[in-house]
């Protein structure tokens, strides 16, 4: 390598070169002259992360679907013949389908059993207040009616005046 930015690869040498009038490319690290590419550093993308992992789970899935289906439906002696002996139980394939459906629909009543316990009940005041509840201040007193008047601070609505507001309209205003 003659250059102090380049990366090494098993087939190429990227250059990051910190001259102006060249771009950065690939050169061959057997021959050491520059050939040009039709792709610069910058231009090379890669795919995403996310992208990769769909692919693959996708892929992985319809091969085990498949495995599992092989092994469900082939009768015994056909695997057999091909060279399987070892494989679990047909019990399994009705138990396994059964046992996650089961786990599925009892984590979703325990995930709704849970937020009900953690729910406060309707007449508790930790409904109207908390440790986050804040009081709506106070402008400054000696403000004219004709001068701008600064945004209100964040705050929370009063219980009282949500109700006059929903249930005596007419009333308030």
């Amino acid at each position: 390598m003659d250059e102090a930015h380049s990366v090494n690869s098993p087939r190429r040498v990227l250059s990051f070169s910190k001259r102006k009038k060249q771009k950065p490319g690939f050169r061959d690290s057997n021959s050491r002259s520059r050939r040009s590419s039709p792709f610069s550093a910058s231009e090379v993308h890669g795919p995403k992360p996310s992208e990769v992992y769909g692919f693959v789970g996708s892929i992985s899935t319809v091969v085990a679907t498949v495995i599992f289906l092989i092994w469900a439906y082939v009768p015994d002696k056909l695997l057999e013949s091909i060279g399987i002996h070892y494989y679990p139980s047909r019990y399994w394939v009705l138990a396994m389908p059964t046992y996650l459906m089961w786990t599925l629909m009892l984590t979703l009543v325990f995930y709704i059993g849970l937020n009900f316990i953690a729910t406060p009940l309707p007449t508790s005041l930790n409904t109207l207040f908390d440790e986050y509840s804040r009081e709506p201040g106070e402008l400054d007193p000696g403000m004219e009616e004709g001068e701008d008047r600064p945004i209100d601070p964040i705050s929370d609505i009063d219980i009282t005046r949500i109700n006059d507001l929903m249930f005596n309209s007419c009333d308030v205003k």
